[in-house]
């Protein structure tokens, strides 16, 4: 039985092979595994991203921001997300938060 790290790795293998379907098969199954494994959340919006499936992949990332709720990189790809969906209102929202973590790590 592979591990979620051993699963994560080949998605993201696959991911860069373009293979997106294959990779979200294998994120989903890593995440089995581990339901908290953020990598494995933020990699699995990606590839939803990638299929133009931004309903997925925004919701997936709000899944991530509530995971991992001081990660700065969650939050800007949920707002490149709603940009891509022509929701500029939650982007812009989404982009503050980001900056104001950013801001946070700074000082």
């Amino acid at each position: 039985m592979p591990s979620k790290e051993e699963l994560y790795d080949e998605g993201l293998d696959l991911a860069f092979e373009g293979r997106y379907r294959d990779a979200i098969e294998k994120y989903r199954a890593a995440l089995e595994i581990d339901p908290t494994y953020a990598d494995a959340v933020h990699a699995l919006a990606m590839a939803h991203a990638e299929l133009e499936e931004l309903d997925e992949a925004i919701e997936v990332g709000k899944r991530l921001c509530e995971l991992v709720p001081d990660d700065i990189l969650a939050f800007t790809s949920l707002s490149t997300f709603y940009q891509r969906k022509g929701m500029i209102k939650e982007a812009e929202e989404a982009a503050a938060k980001a900056k104001i973590l950013d801001w946070k790590r700074q000082l």
